[in-house]
């Protein structure tokens, strides 16, 4: 199964007020596991960037302004993603921005059913927790201290570590394999989880001569020692 985890940074927060996509980044998953394929492309917005929206990701006027508009990556981003689901944190916001570049583009939308919403997982798991990306990274001790500012790319790849510990870890397909429910069990942190006994005890591993030994030892104690009355009546 292929994925998509994808991020973007912006002028802003509303595309129908003129804020546009500066930044795309995204990397490629194969059943649960990073291929090492990306994509990461800086945009001119074709407008001033906003103090506000600066701080957050340092992308300014004079740095964007050399950098290809929507419509000119735009067909090379289509390409990359195909009909990989794509996984998002708060997927309503990047979706409304892409489709709206795409829609000035002249290009085809892309359906809401496709994006993977990564926090509306962490919602559903942790009910009431903070879900931000910094603090599930700091629930699942990954390391985000390169993340200084937010960027596309890099946000992109700390998601792809974060969506693998939401949807079960780094074997996701774990869960799945017979017998799993004790795994499960013990992994959610169950109270009546118990092993269960082996269908075949493990053979012996004391030799003759420790446990001529043993016995020489227990002779030497007499008849009221433990071992000798353990099971009696």
């Amino acid at each position: 199964m292929r994925e998509i985890v994808l991020d973007t940074e912006t002028t802003g927060f509303d595309p129908e007020s003129g804020d546009r996509i500066v930044e795309i980044g995204a990397v490629e998953l194969s059943g649960h596991i990073p291929t090492g394929r990306t994509f990461h492309q800086y945009i001119n917005p074709e407008r001033a960037m906003p103090q506000e929206a600066f701080e957050v990701h340092g992308l300014g006027d004079e740095f964007l302004a050399d950098k290809p508009v929507f419509a000119a990556v735009g067909q090379a981003f289509l390409d990359f993603i195909g009909e990989a689901k794509l996984v998002i944190h708060n997927a309503e916001f990047d979706m409304r921005f892409l489709n709206a570049e795409l829609g000035w583009a002249g290009m085809p939308l892309l359906p809401m059913d496709q994006a993977i919403d990564s926090l509306a997982i962490a919602r559903r798991r942790y009910p009431g927790a903070r879900a931000s990306l910094d603090a599930l990274c700091q629930r699942f001790g990954i390391d985000n201290s390169a993340r200084t500012k937010h960027g596309a790319l890099l946000d992109s790849e700390i998601l792809a570590e974060v969506y693998l510990e939401l949807i079960g870890g780094r074997q996701p397909d774990f869960a799945l394999t017979t017998g799993s429910h004790t795994a499960r069990a013990r992994d959610e942190g169950s109270d009546d989880w118990r092993p269960r006994p082996r269908k075949t005890p493990l053979p012996s591993r004391l030799t003759e001569d420790e446990a001529a030994a043993h016995a020489a030892f227990i002779d030497e104690l007499g008849d009221t020692a433990l071992w000798r009355t353990t099971g009696t009546d």
